[in-house]
């Protein structure tokens, strides 16, 4: 396994571990489709919530956050479109969150968890 699929795989640990410490009950992983990759979707009570997790080291020159460009936005959109068509959910409350995550100071990690992050234009 490449050393950026593991570094991956954990922050994603380290984001569904704070998200249900905060209440959201994650209901998938890694989930797949024509439209691209979410890594984590959860129930916020009654919304559903697809998070993207986004993990920077110390010698980064960008925030987690703000790597996330214009074309990654546009995956994450029709990924979760893509999801919601296929499960019958278009009716449900939902949105698209970013967990950014950085070696932290006083803490192993500083986690930032941005709210409807990633919006649509319609």
């Amino acid at each position: 396994m490449n050393q950026r699929k593991v570094i991956g795989d954990r922050a994603e640990q380290v984001a569904a571990r704070y998200l249900s410490r905060h209440g959201v009950k994650i209901i998938a992983r890694n989930v797949f489709s024509r439209g691209g990759e979410i890594d984590l979707i959860g129930q916020d009570g009654a919304t559903l919530v697809f998070f993207e997790v986004r993990f920077r080291g110390k010698g980064s020159r960008t925030a987690p956050a703000e790597s996330i460009g214009y074309h990654k936005q546009r995956r994450l959109l029709r990924a979760a479109e893509y999801y919601l068509h296929r499960h019958g959910k278009w009716d449900c409350d939902a949105r698209i969150d970013v967990i950014a995550i950085s070696p932290g100071n006083w803490a192993r990690y500083d986690i930032q968890w941005i709210k409807n992050a990633i919006q649509g234009t319609t």
